[in-house]
């Protein structure tokens, strides 16, 4: 049967001259934001990013030449800081037995060009390309590019080609200006997938069609309407979301840095909210500029420090020092914040100081301190990274006081504010060290990055991995079949792993640029705890879901950033949903069938971050979402439930951006 029915048709006439869009800053405000670039993008995403393109324009732009538009790819770097391959993607997962075709021109003959098809997300696809003198068949899965069949070919960088590949059920042929090359069969083809265009170096693309037969057309149409009349099913047999609260937070708005606790006392909840200000680079230093202490309908209770509405300066991808906790056990919580090279306890109720301390001065020779630009420590004083409340002092409760610089020495301090003990790392010490009593003494081990360590600072043991850093941390018994404790980290360029108690690792999955990680009650008809893990540097936001002892379930790309993967407990059955983004389309709770089940109304609420938090009356969470202007509150549609599961969760005193999430029945798998 003829295929004349066309899925694509892209001349990119529809473009303007100019940038496609993309992150100008090349930030890591995508890995718990939801941003969203500029411009025009037409059918097609741009699924990469990288840190070491900062300053280096857009990796895709629109040319025009003898009134035809062009698509081109400009960078030349794709080994940092792993395995990344350029890619502008679309069309959905349901396309299939495809023809696609597009012509390309290879400005730099050394890099890898070409077209991807049959693609589950951006690292899980085939791809046909010039490489090495050769046209190649590959196969591209998390960092592996495997090559399946290919025949010499010469090509230059003057010409164009046309590359076509005509996907037949499970057999794909390949042709090169209209003749046949290669031809490959695999049963993940038959189960097709989205389109791209793809290069590692400078490279021109054009006319690009994708075309299906008539019944292909209607197959996929059958199939696109199956799954949205599924994921309707499955939204109608959760509570949606009901508006609770709306707050306007005037000038004292900022990201992912606020933090919930009981600053009257009693069960009732407050917020702060922190801006900051950069200093020196980047966000290696960044300090707070101001805390704003609000109730849950928007009254400021306190304020410490001079709001700013230049938003801009203060999109601040790392931790703020900031905590609220009961420290003295008063019932109140306090503010446990450093501000002007200070370590502070503040009073909950009216923001004055009722401890502080200087923080501690930093070592002389900065040339051995991890993480540190260009070799020098910028200030006498520690910056402080991020605090955590801990149990160093073998009491009924935590009553002590960890605190990090970026990314090499971390200082434990007692509720008086007197230094305990200092570590300095031989390892980066990650992003936000993780307490807790392994061994039941009744004191607080620290698994420091790579490194764990002993209620007085001293190393016990340390992984056997030497580069990069970890993001998040879990702990638990969450591994089906077993009764003891184990650690799951995401460690960046490292993948994610799942390690135990003796410093041995037990599971490593080579994903990219591991970002987030969670482990909850996903799927209650499986033993466990399954875990849920997303990426970000490189090709971003894909959500990679395990059973409980890391074995791979499935893959979900819903082509968006800030994906929190956090547990939450909306339903109060004891089944935990997966909380993705705001975004109203394709944001909101994912079940552990990688479906979506709840989604956020179109109200026009804010959708840059998202939280789950117990806030009201009954056990479940409820979602809170917010930008720099507002601030909005979901609950569920219900009403209170009486009987609702309670599971522990993260305690709320332990807030960061740099945290895994778990959700577990009862706080015996704590350990």
């Amino acid at each position: 049967m003829e295929r004349n029915i066309i899925l694509l048709k892209e001349d990119f006439k529809g473009f303007k001259i100019g940038e496609f869009p993309y992150d100008k800053g090349h930030t890591a405000m995508g890995e718990y934001h939801h941003i969203v670039n500029e411009g025009y993008a037409g059918n097609w995403i741009d699924p990469v990013c990288n840190y070491t393109y900062n300053g280096c324009g857009a990796s895709w732009i629109i040319t025009e030449d003898e009134g035809r538009h062009f698509m081109e790819q400009m960078r030349l770097i794709n080994n940092k800081p792993h395995k990344t391959h350029p890619t502008l993607m679309t069309g959905d997962v349901h396309w299939k037995n495809y023809t696609m075709s597009a012509k390309v021109r290879l400005f730099n003959t050394s890099g890898c060009t070409g077209i991807g098809f049959a693609c589950k997300n951006s690292l899980n696809l085939f791809v046909l390309v010039f490489e090495g003198g050769a046209l190649k068949l590959e196969y591209r899965h998390k960092q592996v590019d495997k090559v399946l069949v290919s025949c010499p070919y010469q090509y230059n960088c003057d010409e164009y080609y046309e590359l076509k590949a005509v996907i037949d059920k499970n057999t794909v042929t390949c042709h090169v200006n209209g003749v046949k090359m290669l031809e490959y069969s695999s049963d993940r083809l038959a189960k097709g997938g989205k389109a791209v265009i793809t290069a590692t170096a400078p490279a021109q693309f054009t006319d690009v069609l994708i075309t299906v037969d008539a019944d292909t057309d209607k197959a996929i149409r059958i199939s696109r309407q199956a799954y949205e009349k599924e994921v309707l099913a499955r939204m109608q047999s959760h509570p949606k979301m009901k508006l609770y609260k709306k707050i306007d937070l005037k000038d004292f708005g900022t990201g992912r840095q606020i933090r919930f606790g009981h600053l009257m006392g009693g069960d009732e909840w407050y917020i702060v909210l922190a801006q900051g200000q950069r200093r020196v680079r980047r966000d290696d230093f960044s300090h707070i500029s101001c805390l704003t202490a609000i109730d849950l309908d928007g009254n400021i209770l306190w304020q410490k420090g001079e709001p700013s509405v230049s938003y801009e300066q203060g999109q601040i991808s790392c931790d703020f020092p900031l905590q609220i906790y009961d420290i003295d056990g008063d019932g109140i919580d306090e503010v446990i914040t450093a501000r002007n090279f200070e370590l502070m306890i503040l009073d909950g109720r009216t923001g004055e100081v009722k401890k502080k301390c200087r923080m501690p001065l930093s070592d002389k020779d900065d040339t051995e301190i991890i993480g540190v630009p260009n070799g020098i420590y910028s200030f006498d004083r520690i910056n402080a990274d991020g605090i955590r409340i801990c149990n160093f002092s073998g009491k009924d409760r935590p009553t002590d006081i960890l605190i990090k610089d970026r990314y090499c020495r971390i200082y434990a301090l007692n509720s008086n504010l007197e230094l305990m003990w200092m570590f300095r790392s031989d390892k980066n010490t990650g992003h936000f060290p993780y307490a807790f009593d392994i061994n039941k003494d009744g004191y607080d081990e620290v698994l420091c990055g790579y490194n764990l360590l002993d209620h007085n600072g001293k190393l016990i043991w340390t992984y056997p991995i030497e580069y990069d850093h970890t993001d998040e941390i879990i702990s638990g018994r969450f591994m089906a079949g077993s009764n003891e404790g184990h650690f799951a980290c995401v460690s960046g360029t490292q993948g994610f792993f799942i390690g135990d108690y003796e410093g041995n690792i037990l599971v490593k999955d080579d994903i990219g640029h591991a970002q987030r990680i969670s482990t909850g009650n996903y799927c209650p008809e499986k033993e466990g705890f399954e875990l849920a893990v997303v990426n970000y540097w490189g090709h971003q936001g894909i959500l990679y879901f395990y059973d409980s002892c890391g074995n791979p379930l499935w893959e979900y790309e819903n082509e968006l950033n800030g994906n929190m993967v956090t547990p939450v407990n909306w339903d109060g059955n004891g089944r935990d949903l997966i909380l993705l983004n705001a975004n109203h389309d394709r944001g909101g709770l994912l079940d552990g069938d990688g479906m979506r089940c709840v989604e956020f109304p179109d109200d026009g609420h804010p959708t840059m971050c998202a939280e789950a938090i117990n806030l009201t009356g009954d056990a479940r969470d409820e979602l809170v979402v917010w930008d720099y202007h507002k601030l909005y509150i979901y609950t569920q549609s219900d009403g209170k439930q009486e009987e609702a599961y309670a599971p522990v969760k993260y305690p709320h005193y332990n807030g960061s951006n740099y945290r895994g999430e778990y959700s577990y029945p009862d706080e015996s798998y704590l350990v």
